[in-house]
């Protein structure tokens, strides 16, 4: 299995860390061509418009929606703000360029800035174990889920109902930062969509 992490900004070799630790080639993906032959995708977490702006820049952003039509993407913390359809009118950047491919409504910076930064552990039943072990989240200037429509549907939330972590077919997104973790539960499971188990 080929699963490529987009490699522009942010925590993307934390990722591929953690994809080969799970045996898995990890290929850094700058260019559209490098989109060739991956059976799935990583956007990682950083700051979303440079993120945006960048992809926007190298040609990227129309590949990546083509990919998206037959591939696993998972998006993590500014990486779920790309994948959204919409965002919160009182969050949204000027200049933010959207990938705009899943059905859910997100607010940006919604738990305050990098001080504010915490860690909780979720229960998340989709993860085999997730009622038994919780997975240890942790939220760094993180979005948060408004809504979810359409066939998305809601992976895990805070314990005062905050929805964290979305699933809508192949297409994953979490507020948090699972690769800062040495949990490879969430890994193992967009592995799972990306090999069409979902």
């Amino acid at each position: 299995m080929k699963i490529g992490v987009l490699a522009l900004q942010g925590a993307f070799i934390e990722h591929m860390k953690m994809l080969q630790r799970l045996g898995v080639t990890a290929v850094d993906v700058r260019l559209p061509e490098q989109l060739d032959g991956l059976d799935g995708l990583i956007i990682p977490g950083g700051e979303s418009t440079s993120i945006g702006k960048l992809a926007r820049t190298y040609g990227l952003m129309e590949p990546l929606r083509t990919l998206a039509q037959e591939k696993a993407l998972w998006g993590t913390c500014a990486g779920m703000i790309l994948m959204a359809k919409e965002i919160s009118s009182g969050s949204a950047g000027k200049d933010q360029p959207l990938l705009g491919i899943m059905d859910i409504v997100v607010e940006r910076n919604a738990f305050g800035r990098q001080v504010d930064s915490f860690e909780v552990d979720l229960d998340v039943p989709a993860l085999n174990n997730g009622y038994v072990k919780p997975f240890p989240a942790v939220f760094i200037r993180a979005p948060r889920l408004l809504g979810v429509k359409g066939t998305a549907k809601v992976l895990a939330t805070l314990p005062d109902g905050t929805a964290v972590a979305a699933q809508q077919g192949k297409w994953l997104v979490t507020s948090f930062h699972p690769e800062l973790t040495g949990d490879g539960r969430f890994h193992a499971y967009f592995l799972k969509l990306a090999e069409g188990n979902s």
